[in-house]
């Protein structure tokens, strides 16, 4: 990690399965927002770098790969660059389609054994996913995902996993030739039925790749693969899953803050935290870097606001109370949908709906203010009036003082991810999309205009309208007005000296 600077250690854990944790000892924590900014603050303080909420998925390295030629190769020895076999939906059918590997990566970690009729053993994480007849389900029930009392759909005795020889091979025909019509989905041939889920003592190594279809054929079954995001290459760290395999921990983070908000020229404005990592992410359970960030901010008279989805943050709501005594606080919870099933496909290692719900009635009970954020909100998936009036419901069941709708936004990284997602589990929407955002990062004006229509009524009918439809700006970026309220403290101009002419930089 030679552009890390301040490194400690590089460590893991069993806790946290297929994540480094980077412990550093920051010279700042404080950084200002640049000034053509339009959000509501002007300071940050983000005690990670990367996040622990998402899940990765690996096989056993000896796993053979079905490549485009119709050989096998190990898992391995795979490489970028690689064309193997993946799947995507064509017509309402499944079907074999040749796709490039983008990443590919070994880890150690806990494994499970998953014995088949036919004799076939794989060996997998408990995050790893199968394709079944009832989609996609994980090994096992337990894993990084949050929620409370709930178990993810998992691999159970009896089920059938999805086999290539069960799915069409459209994209391998000869020209001239037929296609090829799919088994019944009740079809296993081969005997492609669980008959036993074993976990294995100890850690094992473990392969996995990211392919542009998000899957591949891995000892004949379909399996899913770990999605890769554009980030992190700050740290000379790659553009594949590093952002959720590679956190970076401020091990030093309070005692820096509690340092720079003593500064003569601190000038006590509103410091966010949030908007650009979750401080709330699982490794807050391991390094508690927040009651003491917290501490520092209420005490130095800094007011200041958490968006998170992590329901960790109940956890320090005492601690927010005390705060908010002396200082303004703001708190945002972020909530894009209802239907747990699409959760668990768009959000995986996120908490459920229903354990935010629960999060904001604890954050109102507390006495602190929740502004929700429904974002980001899916064109032709989750932009009904019926499911956003539901949602929206929901939220003011919860107790939220406003919320905020805003459109998916599609940046480099985030858009080549999202897109493939969408050809395999929703590819008649592929067309659509690409005329929404046809102009860059952000959803058509027309689209935000009549998304801004239909959601002022359904926020008036629940009393949210603290807030309202963000899609201000000339590009469709957010406006300081548009937060919702409650999640940014409402400052008092005395609480906020005058800044010098030569503001003291702390980046």
């Amino acid at each position: 990690m030679p552009a890390l600077k301040g490194l400690v250690r590089s460590v893991r854990t069993p806790e946290f399965a297929g994540i480094t944790f980077h412990e550093v000892r920051a010279r700042s924590v404080l950084n200002r927002v640049p000034g053509q900014s339009p959000m509501p603050f002007s300071w940050t303080v983000n005690p990670y770098r990367g996040c622990s909420h998402a899940c990765t998925y690996c096989l056993g390295p000896d796993t053979p790969v079905l490549m485009v030629d119709g050989t096998s190769v190990r898992l391995a020895d795979v490489r970028v660059g690689d064309l193997v076999v993946g799947t995507a939906m064509r017509g309402g059918v499944r079907s074999l389609v040749p796709t490039p590997v983008h990443d590919a990566w070994t880890t150690t970690k806990p494994a499970w054994r998953v014995r088949l009729l036919d004799g076939t053993t794989l060996v997998a994480s408990a995050d790893h996913r199968f394709l079944t007849p009832r989609g996609w389900v994980h090994v096992r029930p337990e894993g990084c995902e949050g929620g409370v009392g709930e178990e993810r759909p998992h691999l159970r005795v009896g089920d059938a996993l999805v086999g290539a020889e069960t799915l069409a091979d459209e994209a391998f025909r000869r020209p001239g030739t037929p296609p090829v019509a799919p088994a019944p989905p009740g079809d296993v041939p081969g005997g492609r039925v669980v008959t036993a889920v074993e976990e294995l003592p100890g850690e094992h190594a473990l392969a996995d790749l990211t392919t542009g279809t998000g899957d591949f054929v891995a000892d004949g079954v379909v399996s899913h693969n770990c999605f890769a995001r554009n980030t992190h290459t700050y740290l000379d760290l790659d553009a594949g899953d590093d952002f959720d395999r590679q956190v970076v921990v401020k091990l030093n983070a309070p005692e820096v803050l509690a340092r720079e908000l003593r500064a003569p020229r601190w000038s006590r404005e509103h410091v966010a935290m949030g908007t650009n990592t979750d401080p709330y992410q699982r490794a807050e359970g391991r390094y508690a870097l927040m009651p003491g960030i917290i501490r520092a901010l209420g005490g130095s008279g800094t007011p200041f606001s958490i968006l998170t989805k992590g329901t960790l943050l109940a956890r320090d709501l005492p601690e927010l109370a005390a705060a908010a005594r002396d200082v303004p606080v703001g708190v945002g919870v972020s909530l894009a949908l209802l239907d747990p099933e699409l959760h668990r496909r768009v959000e995986p290692g996120t908490p459920t709906p229903r354990a935010r719900l629960d999060l904001v009635r604890r954050i109102r009970d507390a006495g602190l203010p929740c502004g929700v954020f429904v974002a980001p909100v899916l064109p032709g998936l989750t932009d009904t009036d019926e499911a956003l009036d539901a949602l929206l419901a929901a939220i003011a069941d919860a107790g939220a003082n406003g919320a905020t709708v805003l459109a998916l936004h599609l940046r480099p990284g985030t858009r080549e991810w999202f897109h493939a997602w969408l050809a395999r589990e929703h590819p008649g929407l592929l067309e659509r999309y690409a005329a929404l955002y046809r102009r860059g990062a952000y959803v058509d004006v027309a689209y935000r205009r009549d998304l801004a229509a239909r959601v002022g009524p359904l926020l008036e009918r629940h009393g949210l309208t603290g807030g309202g439809h963000a899609m201000g700006g000339r590009q469709g970026e957010e406006s300081p007005d548009s937060w919702p309220a409650g999640s940014v403290p409402d400052v008092p101009r005395k609480l906020v000296e005058e800044a010098p002419a030569e503001q003291l930089s702390l980046l």
